[in-house]
């Protein structure tokens, strides 16, 4: 009986090195990687041997018998990915050693010293890497401004999403070794220079994440009763940050301006039953607010057609299996050519499937969520029991009544002091991983790592392959004598 991986995949391909037969694609050498929503087990190619149920961090695979009913759409999905881009056996992308060609360092050669700021996924696949070179030895402190570790894995993760959650055992046997050291609650600029850092390591790597949503560019955007998606979900999490921050759920619908998985996770927990976070990583307040709410619908708002929906088509399986979901039949109408490459085409496909399937359905007694296509926010106002939120639909002025409107339309990072900033992409300016400066050369032994480094873009397992690039930059300049330390 075949395997088959299923929704809570975070892309770490941990799997891929383990597979005997290659059945499990894309593989980080696939050009398809970075863009994957998921891997997928070839169903035809795979033996059943099982050496990848104990590779994943996430105990996302499974056997075909072993599946819920649940997570029964996942053998199909998995399928459906060969049926686009071939079989498994004749993608040729072999997995090759990274340690190929490696020798280790001669004795009393001098140990490379890193501090790598950022305890979320990025820092700690920076931690993974370092520790797995075996061209050299490492000593590595890790700094976290918050009190404890993780990252989005622990505060931007939904908090029933135990599975997903588990990756962080990885993490912990990585900052466990006896070469880390880990000193939370240390902000860079506050507690430590970034200046200190630099001259006590041959190197600093930065992989301090995009934590803060980005402005909402209309009128109104500003107003209290509007809030970034990311910060509600770092609130239910129990962020500290957020300790004490107040949402409007008096009002039956909440309005979501974007349809990426951040709106469609925050869409599910408002319209979820309160008593299935009890006991996870959602804090007391949020379970109080979640009970006490009114909200009734959430309506999520996107601007393009849903040919272009940001979603992912495991997180709507996931969305549709928890609460009913509305869409309009005629949004799946009049739809843009599909994209040439043929794993974007089936991810089109794969969405606009699951959509039509929910189409015209009746909507039950209950909390719901509508799916709205084509729909171009123009305005929001207060009014006396929340907001309204005008857009433009298919060419007609429109409007909806809610209580509170959240922002979901991407993250970015912030500046860190001491180092140069690119405030329009909210990254820290750098090539492969080597952080520059105003003049545009590489700063000696400054680095970035993970959302901070390319933007928010990927899932958790897609940090891994980024934080490998970044050590590779990190342990040719230390070979090639360009980083000291005191």
């Amino acid at each position: 009986m075949p395997h088959v991986i299923v929704q809570n995949c975070c892309n770490d391909a941990s799997c891929v090195p383990e597979c005997p037969v290659d059945c499990i694609h894309p593989t980080p050498e696939e050009p398809g990687f970075a863009t994957a929503e998921m891997l997928y087990i070839d169903p035809d190619v795979c033996i059943d041997c099982g050496a990848c149920i104990d590779a994943c961090p996430v105990s996302a695979i499974t056997t075909d018998y072993e599946l819920t009913e649940e997570m029964a759409p996942f053998e199909e999905i998995n399928a459906d990915y060969y049926r686009a881009v071939g079989s498994a056996a004749d993608l040729d992308h072999p997995y090759t050693d990274p340690q190929l060609g490696r020798r280790r360092p001669p004795d009393g050669a001098e140990t490379l010293r890193v501090a790598v700021v950022g305890a979320g996924a990025a820092g700690h696949y920076a931690v993974s890497e370092l520790q797995n070179r075996i061209d050299v030895r490492c000593e590595i402190d890790v700094y976290e401004r918050l009190p404890e570790p993780g990252g989005l894995v622990r505060f931007g993760v939904a908090p029933d999403h135990a599975s997903t959650k588990k990756v962080q055992e990885q993490f912990a046997a990585a900052r466990g070794r006896n070469d880390v050291s880990v000193h939370l609650g240390v902000a860079v600029g506050e507690d430590v220079t970034h200046e200190e850092l630099a001259r006590t390591h041959h190197a600093v790597i930065y992989a301090v994440g995009a934590l803060h949503g980005r402005p909402l560019p209309l009128p109104g955007g500003g107003l209290p009763v509007v809030a970034a998606a990311a910060d509600f979900v770092a609130w239910y999490n129990g962020h500290p940050d957020l300790a004490g921050r107040r949402f409007d759920l008096s009002h039956e619908r909440v309005v979501v301006l974007g349809n990426g998985n951040v709106a469609l996770d925050v869409a599910r927990v408002l319209t979820a039953d309160p008593e299935v976070f009890v006991g996870t990583d959602m804090s007391d307040e949020a379970v109080e607010a979640l009970r006490a709410s009114h909200v009734r619908e959430v309506v999520v708002l996107a601007r393009r057609g849903p040919d272009h929906a940001a979603f992912t088509a495991p997180e709507l399986v996931g969305l549709a299996r928890a609460v009913p979901v509305v869409v309009d039949p005629s949004d799946l109408e009049n739809l843009d050519a599909e994209p040439a490459d043929p794993q974007a085409a089936h991810y089109v496909r794969q969405k606009l499937a699951l959509l039509r399937g929910l189409a015209g359905t009746s909507p039950a007694e209950g909390r719901r969520v509508v799916l709205r296509f084509g729909t171009r926010p123009t305005a929001i106002t207060a009014t006396d029991d929340g907001a309204s939120v005008a857009f433009d639909d298919h060419g007609t002025e429109s409007s909806l009544d809610c209580g509170q409107v959240l922002a979901a339309i991407g993250l970015r990072g912030t500046a860190v002091p001491g180092l140069p900033f690119d405030e329009a992409g909210g990254v820290i300016p750098n090539a492969d991983g080597r952080v520059l400066g105003d003049d545009g050369a590489p700063l000696p032994g400054v680095y970035a790592s993970g959302w901070i480094k390319r933007g928010a873009t990927g899932v958790i397992g897609t940090n891994r392959y980024d934080a490998r690039g970044t050590v590779d930059a990190v342990v040719t300049d230390f070979h090639e004598g360009l980083l000291t330390a005191e």
